[in-house]
């Protein structure tokens, strides 16, 4: 092959993978939008869901205003009172949707 025809081929090559990864981009970003609106939609259904974003919003400011040294550790916490909230959410969804199909 001459270099010509291989520069040529590594043009179209690269083409192609920037339509791909443009593709693929707006369908991330489609679903992303789609899953946002479902978990938005779920939580102003139930009260206790708008507390519990309120105490986490609550919680971050909390974080930043510790002491470097503290950070980590608050992080943790946060993020593990988050996991616990919603595993919680899920619980309550699911023996809603048993009740319902009962």
């Amino acid at each position: 092959m001459q270099m010509k025809h291989l520069i040529i081929f590594a043009l179209v090559g690269i083409v192609a993978l920037l339509g791909f990864n443009l593709i693929n981009g707006i369908q991330h970003d489609k679903n992303r939008e789609v899953a946002v609106d479902g978990v938005t939609s779920e939580q102003s259904m139930t009260s206790t869901a708008a507390s519990d974003t309120d105490k986490a919003v609550s919680g971050s400011e909390n974080i930043a205003s510790k002491p470097l040294g503290e950070q980590p550790k608050a992080i943790l916490d946060d993020a593990t009172a988050k996991i616990d909230q919603a595993q919680q959410a899920d619980q309550a969804r699911l023996a809603q949707v048993n009740s319902e199909t009962q």
